[in-house]
């Protein structure tokens, strides 16, 4: 079966705390993705968010429920899912660093977001597939998250425009 990996990378002008934030915060997430429904089922350490948090995220009644297992804030949030693919041993590493001005050194604003998952598949022959469906959920997320960040900053305040169709 085998170990299937993916990266999604994205770019905010926000401010890495900013784009924190809105990933770090679980009842956040309804805000600026396409999810219906952003809960904290049980809190983490340190509280609310932190590791052991389980978070359910849901749209039109079907998602996910994940487990906190790191907890850096800003700079990284890694997650488990307990329930809710086809997968087992997954593991999303939400990488958050400041992006890189002229001359390669770190910018005082915007933020470069590295999303990596590792998974197997449940069940053989579906982890091609799972990949793509996968990566495809993260693509929306990972870019999703950047353009509310961005609008947040440009002194927007709605969801409509971040929110991909």
């Amino acid at each position: 079966m085998g170990r299937w990996s993916f990266t999604r990378t994205g770019r905010s002008t926000a401010p890495v705390d900013q784009v924190w934030s809105l990933l770090g915060e679980a009842h956040r997430w309804q805000e600026w993705s396409f999810l219906d429904r952003s809960v904290l089922e049980h809190e983490g350490d340190p509280a609310p968010d932190g590791v052991g948090a389980v978070r359910s995220f849901t749209r039109f009644g079907v998602g996910s429920k994940e487990e906190v297992v790191e907890w850096d804030p800003p700079t990284h949030l890694a997650y488990t899912i307990l329930k809710g693919f086809p997968v087992r041993h997954y593991r999303a590493d939400i990488m958050l660093a400041p992006a890189l001005g002229t001359g390669g050194a770190p910018s005082s604003t915007g933020t470069t977001l590295t999303w990596s998952v590792t998974f197997d598949a449940r069940y053989p022959g579906t982890g091609a597939v799972l990949r793509v469906v996968l990566g495809i959920i993260i693509s929306r997320f990972a870019g999703a998250v950047c353009r509310y960040a961005d609008h947040r900053a440009s002194g927007g305040s709605g969801a409509s425009e971040a929110t991909p169709g």
